[in-house]
């Protein structure tokens, strides 16, 4: 089997995350409010969705590269692995919360769940397609 499967599902899902997060960023940064009418979480005194665009960012260009095979998938992969993993975690930690909220009643959101929940699910989503393709790798 190829390797394009790969490639292409990996660019696919950081260009979603990567065009969603920059929406809620360029939201926050240009009219002080957060997308969406939801609560704004902060991590370190800035909006968390800030740094979840420069981590699709990441997952995007590292992803570009491998499409164009500017450098082997397998390290390609690594990167991702690395990045998803603290994205699971930073997403996590703002998503379950807000869940709680959302469960208790206290919380109404546009799309059902919070937005941090979607990107939850795109760190999720890419870092079992890298684990699957490093697993295949190493038969």
């Amino acid at each position: 089997m190829n390797n394009s499967w790969y490639s292409k599902i990996i660019l696919a899902a950081s260009f979603g995350g990567f065009i969603f997060s920059g929406y809620l960023s360029a939201v926050k940064l240009f009219t002080s409010t957060c997308a969406l009418s939801e609560p704004c979480p902060y991590f370190l005194g800035y909006p968390a969705c800030w740094y979840g665009f420069v981590m699709f960012l990441i997952l995007f260009v590292s992803s570009m590269v491998g499409f164009l095979r500017k450098t082997a998938l397998r390290s390609v992969a690594q990167v991702h692995l690395a990045v998803t993993f603290v994205g699971i975690l930073f997403a996590g930690r703002f998503t379950i919360p807000e869940v709680v909220r959302l469960i208790s009643g206290e919380g109404r959101y546009t799309l059902g769940l919070p937005t941090c929940a979607y990107g939850l699910v795109f760190y999720m989503l890419l870092c079992v397609v890298a684990s699957l393709y490093l697993y295949r790798q190493q038969k």
